[in-house]
């Protein structure tokens, strides 16, 4: 099932389920518990991201090909940040660069996001997969400078500018994508590929992550886990390629969709 969340004409919010003719029909229940697809055609004004997480923890340096070309040795252990639920920007609205907090080195990043369904603490890889509701389309939207060089050695400020996180379009659940290890995913700005590679270069495939992340730590239902990226982001490439006004990124993944966001200045 394809799940979105989105505005009515009256400015309300729902969810609804996309059908193959591109309709949508309402989701009634909870998300994350019992619910069911009704008959109603939803009033779809605006999509809005799938999820309002409430918590959305990230990894770093998680394809091996990415780390490569980052000059970075293979972690141990999975590298985690958050970004704060702040920065969830929806489909189709603009990552915005930072002006305040000025930025010139804004990158992108295609990411594959876990969406979690229940309540998980200390679980095992084993059965890891049974939390997952499922998953969407992440763009980790980066400001290189801030990570790099101002941040105070941490990540976390570049990341997390408002609009850093777009997700969408919809959710997929976890009976359409058996295996999230094998998939296609993409990065396109303006129509031009910069990344194409698959998630089975992670380094820490999805049920070690949940594993890891749930260790000693409670994973609340409408966590996001944001997976990392392949290689092919903009601070690797010659000449460097940052996100300027008027660009249009789109995340492609097999199996989910596109998510696409076009970028202007802070107002």
């Amino acid at each position: 099932m394809k799940i979105i969340r989105h505005l009515d004409s009256h400015g309300k919010i729902g969810y609804a389920a996309r059908q193959s003719d591109g309709s949508f029909c309402v989701l009634n229940g909870d998300l994350f518990g019992e619910y069911h697809m009704t008959e109603e055609k939803a009033n779809v004004a605006k999509l809005l991201s799938p999820i309002a997480p409430v918590s959305i923890p990230c990894i770093g340096l998680n394809y091996r090909h990415h780390a490569a070309e980052s000059g970075a040795p293979i972690p141990t252990w999975p590298v985690v940040f958050h970004k704060p639920i702040s920065a969830v920007q929806n489909p189709g609205d603009a990552i915005e660069l930072p002006t305040k907090l000025a930025s010139h080195q804004v990158d992108y990043e295609c990411e594959l996001a876990i969406i979690i369904g229940k309540r998980a603490k200390n679980v095992s890889k084993a059965n890891a997969l049974d939390y997952v509701l499922g998953y969407t389309c992440a763009n980790d939207v980066s400001a290189r400078d801030w990570q790099r060089e101002w941040g105070g050695s941490q990540w976390c400020r570049g990341k997390s500018f408002d609009t850093f996180c777009p997700l969408g379009p919809w959710i997929v659940t976890t009976d359409e994508i058996p295996n999230p290890n094998a998939l296609q995913i993409k990065t396109l700005i303006n129509g031009e590929v910069l990344q194409d590679w698959n998630t089975n270069d992670m380094i820490f495939d999805v049920p070690t992550l949940i594993e890891f992340l749930s260790g000693s730590t409670t994973l609340l239902p409408g966590t996001v886990i944001l997976t990392g990226t392949p290689h092919g982001v903009g601070m690797a490439r010659d000449p460097k390629r940052w996100l300027i006004p008027g660009d249009e990124v789109s995340i492609e993944i097999e199996g989910i969709g596109t998510l696409t966001n076009p970028v202007i200045n802070e107002a």
